[in-house]
Parts: structure tokens; sequence; C-alpha cells
């Protein structure tokens, strides 16, 4: 067979070696040069269009929902949000052949020759921007199944090293029926930037699927935990049924977990005389039987007075409330993936997405990475479960957790109208935030908060000069400087905004009154950042310590190309 050789120069070759060289020894390896080109990549700059149509709630927004194909949407990211991002959780299209991978605008089937390699170089190229969005700290999770699980263990342990691979986590969510073995489960592969940082992620328990509630919200619900005589009455009804029904008892979780069975080895009054608990079984005294004691009665009575004990039987079970009941997180979990479909059904009542991801499990991932206050990304946000999943937390416990999703909008040349971010990512989130009547008729309540709806517009860097709309500008602006969206004031001398002992200033023309604002901004306290596309007038003019200038376009555009 020929090698091909031939006709290369002596330069040429020594140019193929010494690229061959620079190649990883091991790794993954695809067919590059032989797929089509994927569309999707290109050199132009990206800015945002805001929808305000769209959005959801009055702002200023610190949630975003992205409308665009997600390489456009992370090249824009990394300039606004580079080592921010706490959490990235994707669920990429699986490549199962049966019409769910899109690649330049059509389905991949499964006869396709460079069906892994056009996936493989999809995620690469995309992986490879996400991860200069992770902060120190962060860690990204991937949801996957057996189709690419493989190929995407290698790929990711190419982009952020094999050394910084946490786990490898299998959640059973469904049985599918086959020839040989029924595939009960799926992976969920997560890295971190940086596994040299001490980590104690501890989640609640993902076989509860409701979240308990705390002491805290218990007292401001106006209840008391100390007399909890019929949370316990509740928890005896529910521990004398079968295993296989606890779960149909799912107001037990409002109360308290039991976590631990204990054996009573004194004696211990149920005559709800004196400091004993509530009379579930009638007065009576347990007594104690012979053998080894290896429980105190000071630690026993001690909890039967703080009413931690739950009685069934004559055995004790202590209670436990959602800030006790966290354990460290698993690699193996049980999440029923046909929750996920129930909970879209209830939104939309129908079937607005194939095989959505429970947001439960979402929630258990990402808990304890993201903290009360992180930033979540999801660039393959789909049915926007993700987005879900952090608005119930911050329900939960106050938190102040904020999402970033992107999503395309999965048109193809078969349906040039489909638009998914619009009509299920962005509609689902706002029904969720605001407040849904579900298949019943039920008014379900909303868990508050709201987003900006965004599109990314592409603009050639030989036009950005040109093409950049002021209103881009700012809104560039405010996400590098960590500030939520809020709205251009068109009729404004300079746009402003305040972030800690900073303030940011956009100029978008120079007058004298521009310059008389600037003055009186500049002679405030604390630092006063000024972009400007003509800054060298207003430094003729203004000179002061605390001033800073920026040239508009170059700042963003040379942001932009960098990454930074």
């Amino acid at each position: 067979m020929s090698d091909n050789y031939d006709q290369y120069s002596r330069e040429e070759l020594l140019r193929l070696l010494r690229e061959r060289d620079r190649k990883p020894r091991f790794g993954l390896v695809w067919e590059r040069d032989e797929i089509e080109h994927d569309q999707s990549l290109n050199d132009d700059f990206v800015a945002l269009d805001l929808d305000p149509a769209l959005s959801c709630g009055d702002g200023p927004h610190e949630n975003l929902i992205i409308e665009g194909d997600n390489f456009d949407a992370l090249r824009y990211l990394r300039m606004t949000h580079a080592g921010q991002v706490k959490c990235i959780y994707i669920d990429p299209p699986y490549n199962t052949g049966n019409r769910d991978f899109i690649y330049n605008d059509r389905f991949v089937d499964k006869d396709d020759a460079y069906r892994h390699s056009k996936w493989l170089e999809f995620m690469y190229r995309r992986l490879v921007l996400a991860k200069d969005l992770l902060a120190e700290d962060g860690v990204i999770f991937v949801s996957i199944d057996d189709n690419e699980m493989l190929h995407l263990g290698i790929l990711m342990d190419q982009v952020f090293g094999e050394a910084n691979r946490i786990a490898i986590i299998v959640w059973n969510n469904a049985t599918r029926t086959s020839e040989t073995i029924a595939v009960e489960h799926e992976y969920v592969l997560c890295y971190a930037l940086n596994s040299s940082i001490q980590r104690s992620w501890k989640s609640p328990r993902p076989e509860v699927e409701n979240a308990y509630r705390t002491i805290e919200e218990i007292k401001a619900a106006g209840g008391n935990p100390s007399d909890a005589s019929k949370a316990l009455k509740q928890y005896v009804a529910v521990l004398q049924k079968s295993s296989s029904d606890k779960k149909k008892y799912s107001w037990m979780t409002n109360y308290c977990n039991v976590d631990e069975n204990w054996k009573i080895y004194y004696p211990v009054d149920l005559s709800g005389e004196g400091s004993g608990p509530p009379r579930l079984f009638g007065g009576r005294l347990i007594p104690a039987p012979t053998g080894r004691h290896w429980m105190g009665q000071e630690y026993i009575d001690e909890v039967i007075n703080q009413n931690r004990i739950v009685w069934r039987n004559d055995r004790a079970y202590r209670k436990l409330y959602i800030e006790e009941s966290q354990e460290s997180m698993r690699s193996l979990i049980q999440i029923p993936g046909r929750n996920g479909s129930e909970e879209i059904k209830a939104i939309f009542n129908e079937k607005a997405f194939n095989n959505p991801k429970p947001s439960s499990l979402i929630e258990w991932l990402i808990a304890s990475p993201v903290g009360k206050d992180g930033l979540v990304l999801d660039f393959f946000a789909g049915s926007g479960t993700t987005a879900h999943a952090v608005m119930k937390l911050n329900a939960q416990d106050g938190g102040n957790r904020r999402f970033i999703l992107v999503s395309s909008t999965e048109a193809t040349g078969d349906a040039p109208n489909k638009n998914l971010c619009r009509d299920v990512c962005a509609e689902r989130v706002r029904r969720v935030a605001q407040g849904y009547t579900n298949k019943k008729g039920e008014a379900v309540a909303g868990l508050g908060g709201g987003f900006a709806y965004l599109r990314t517009q592409r603009i050639p860097v030989s036009r950005v000069f040109n093409d950049i709309q002021h209103e881009q500008v700012w809104r560039a602006l405010l996400l590098i400087h960590r500030l939520p969206l809020s709205n251009y004031a068109a009729g404004a001398l300079v746009q402003l905004a305040d972030h800690a002992d900073e303030r940011l200033v956009y100029a978008p023309k120079l007058s004298e009154e521009v310059l008389e604002e600037l003055a009186r901004l500049a002679a405030l306290a604390g630092r006063l950042v000024v972009y400007s596309w003509q800054p060298g007038q207003i430094q003729q003019r203004l000179a002061a310590a605390n001033l800073n200038f920026e040239r508009i376009p170059e700042f963003l555009v040379k942001r932009f190309g960098n990454g930074q």
C-alpha cells in the first residue's frame, strides 16, 4: 500500500515529523480531516441581544438564558465569565443515531461512517471553551450513556487531565429491555479544574424525593419542633407500613428522617408523665433487657427530652433534620428517570420534551459544589431542568445561586420554525418561577426568580467598529464587571453602574455635558472605570489617580480574542 510520502519535500516531511512528535503518545484520535467541517465554528465576534418580551421578571437580571449555538455562546461567556463558574452541568446529545444529534443542521444517523468523529469534534471544541469558564475550585458534570461513554471519558481526560477526574457516577434510572442484558443505568462524569483543592461534598440522600423541612422552617411556619407529637404519630404510621409503601408517604419528609435503629438497654417510661415522650402507644414501661448495655441512659434521656426519638415496637429511631441528614456524595445513586418526564408533563400538561433529566438528580449533583451563591452553567440546556434545580435549591435554603442556560433552537431543514430554547426551555423556567396550573387543575406556586432572555449575534471582526450597538457594549461591560444585566438608558448622558467601591461608566458619545458629568463622578470617592470610543480626549480634560480608561470596541475585541 502506498504511503504517499514521495510527494513531500524534505521540509514538509520534517514538519510532519515534528507535528507527530508533539502529539500525545496515548489518547483519543478521530478523523478530523475527513469529516465535514463544523459550520458553527467561526472567528466572528459575538454580541448578545436582549429580548425583553421573553425575559422573566423586572430585572436587573442575574440569571441568563441564551438562545444560539453554544459554540458562539461559550466564546462570549469566555470573554465575560472566565474563571467564574462554580459548576457546569451538561446533558449533551448521546449520539444514539436516533435523531438526537444535529450536526450542521442535519441529524447524524447510525449509518454515518464518521458518526463518532463528528460527535467528538463537536464536544471537544465546546469542552475546551468550557474549561476556561471554571473557577479554580470549579467542577463539571456530564451526563452520558453507553453510546459515547468510553470515548467521552478519554476525551475529558485529554481536556481536563486524568488527574482531575473526580468520579464516574452511575445512576439507576430505568430498565430498558434487551435480548441480552437490560441496561438500567446512565453515567455522569465528574471532573475538576483542579483536583488538588480539598473538597468535602455532602448531599441530601437521593432516594428522598422531597426536601426535608429544617428546624428553622418549621419555626417560621409557626410550628414547634420541640412539641412534635403529631409529627411522631405520623412517623409511627409510616414506620408500620412495609418498606415498599414508604415512598407513598412523601409528607413524612416534612418533618424528619429516620436514620438509625437503636436498641434500648434500660427501662424507658412511656407513661407520658414527667419528661417522657408523647403517649403514642399508651402508658407503659419498656423493661431493660438482660445482657450488655451499649447505649447510655444519659444520652437517651437527652434525645428523648429533645423529641428526637421515634418509637416503634419498643425500639427507638433517631430523627434527623435536613442539616443533619446529609452524607458524602456517592458514585452509585438511584433516582427514577421517569420523574423528569412527569415533572415536565405537570408543567406543560403535555409531553413537551423527550427524556428530560429529573431535577432531583441535578439538585443532588450541584448542591455541594455550588454552595449557596455559586454560578451554574448548562450549555446543553434542553428543557431547562438545571435552572429548575437551581431555583428549587434556592427556595429550600434561601440561597442566591445563579444560572446561565444556553440552548439552540434545534431548527433543521425539516423543521425550520422549531425553537426549543424559546418554547420549552425558557417557558418552563418562567412557569416554575412565576407559578402554573398543573394537569389536575391545581395551582402550583412559583419558586421566584427571573432571567434575561438573550440571543447571540455574530459580527465579523472587521465590522465590529461599525456594527456593534451601544446596548451590546453595555451588556458586555456589565457582565465583565460581574454586575446583573440592567436596561440600557437611551436618553442618559452616560451609562453608570456601581460595584462595591468601583463605578463603571460607558460614554458612547462625547460632549461638554458628558465631560462635566465625568468630572463630577471622578470627584466622588472610589475608583472610576471609563469606557469610551474616544478615551484620549477625556484624558486631556480629566486626570486623577482614581480614573482608568479603556477604548471601545478595542477592549472587547481584544478580550474576546484572548479569551480573558
